[in-house]
């Protein structure tokens, strides 16, 4: 497992079991760093840990940052490819949960944009308590992996769920995440993303509420399952994830020259963007001055770029969205139809917390054959990791048009 991994070790007795993980993850070929909170240095000596990975141990916000070119944790988020909390009390999971960062430990997972696993670990009262609870939908709702505790003896003499999950169950359930990570390894995945805009004059467009965010959750998700990957985004705040190669793009027009530039040289196109239908005809050289009670716009239609794509796609994947407001099923699955697409996936962006800008999404899948499958409201993040599975099948299996699942 050629992996970096950084461990963070939180002030729970259950910080002794973290020894065990580091040194099995080294066996396994994995480089470990750790970086302690003051309280869980109570429980187990840095140096411990600095001999079983054989390197230094993080510990002070402000500490010897010698090792580091750049700010220290700023520095360790960059070369982690992966990162565990283990155990994570209450307490760490309230600021992960709300955004704390008052040491090193959270202030690096705060800069840390990769998968993460939380082992929480905790008296049993502790752990059901309504905002322990609140904390972990969160990050869950964030597309951060929570391996659920134990039940059992717990060191303050109950019994009950709270324990933290024996080494091996750990380092197994981070072998297999980092092993579906790679389910597109050597494999080229387009994906567009965000809203297109059409100028109007150097100052006003037409355009529309996109926020961008579940077409770069999916490059993402693509980055990680091993994929070579293309976004081309429209108009989008959000920051473009690392390791790809990012396109920038305004109109539709421009969208669609990006995207037939670089189909030929890929194994699927996941089309999220939300591509205006309509431009302007005549855009205007200058700022239009306020001048009559009216102005009047004439709009020419906008090429349809993922049509096109499905008349002149070889042995491409080609996945399209419907955002749609009311016949859902109906709209969507004539789309699909008339685009030739492998699936679409479709939702209602009236329904509370499925619409534009908000980090969850509620959506159905309908694939090409008629079967749909259908998933409650999750986050983007997950919804982003379900999609790209579903092409990774489709690309390994050669079984275009056959779902993993389905509901009839």
């Amino acid at each position: 497992m050629q992996k970096n991994i950084l461990i963070g070790v939180t002030g729970g007795i259950a910080a002794y079991k973290v020894v065990e993980v580091a040194s099995l993850l080294k066996k396994s070929g994995a480089n470990v760093k750790i970086i302690m909170t003051h309280n869980a240095t109570e429980f187990v000596s840095p140096r411990t840990f600095q001999e079983i990975t054989n390197n230094a141990v993080s510990v002070e916000m402000f500490g010897d940052t010698a090792n580091f070119i750049h700010v220290e944790h700023i520095a360790l988020a960059d070369w982690a490819d992966f990162m565990l909390i283990a155990p994570a009390t209450a307490n760490f999971l309230a600021k992960m949960a709300h955004g704390i960062a008052d040491d090193l430990l959270s202030t690096t997972m705060l800069a840390f944009d990769k998968k993460i696993l939380v082992c929480p670990a905790m008296n049993t009262k502790m752990f059901e308590n309504t905002a322990t609870q609140a904390n972990l939908s969160t990050l869950k709702a964030r597309g951060v992996k929570i391996l659920e505790p134990a039940e059992g003896n717990l060191a303050c003499g109950t019994v009950g769920k709270g324990r933290l999950p024996e080494p091996q169950e750990i380092c197994a359930e981070i072998k297999k995440i980092l092993s579906e990570e790679q389910i597109l390894s050597g494999r080229k995945i387009l994906v567009t993303a965000g809203g297109t805009v059409e100028p109007i004059d150097p100052v006003r467009y037409i355009g529309n509420r996109s926020s961008g965010r579940m077409g770069y959750e999916i490059a993402k998700a693509a980055v990680n399952a091993g994929a070579e990957v293309v976004l081309i985004s429209g108009k989008s705040e959000l920051e473009p994830p690392k390791n790809l190669k990012f396109i920038k793009v305004e109109a539709a027009i421009d969208m669609r020259e990006a995207v037939l530039n670089e189909f030929d040289s890929v194994d699927a196109v996941i089309m999220s963007a939300a591509v205006a239908d309509y431009r302007v005809k005549n855009v205007s050289a200058q700022k239009i001055k306020k001048s009559d009670e009216n102005l009047t716009l004439e709009l020419v239609k906008n090429p349809d770029i993922l049509k096109e794509l499905g008349s002149i796609k070889k042995n491409q994947v080609l996945i399209g969205f419907a955002a749609e407001t009311q016949n859902i099923l109906d709209y969507a699955n004539k789309k699909l139809v008339e685009k030739n697409l492998d699936f679409i996936v479709a939702n209602d962006v009236t329904a509370e917390g499925a619409g534009f800008g908000v980090p969850t999404n509620i959506a159905t899948i309908i694939w090409r054959g008629g079967d749909v499958e259908t998933f409650d409201k999750m986050s983007k993040a997950d919804l982003a990791g379900k999609i790209i599975e579903r092409v990774a099948d489709l690309l390994s299996k050669d079984k275009k048009f056959f779902p993993l699942t389905s509901n009839h």
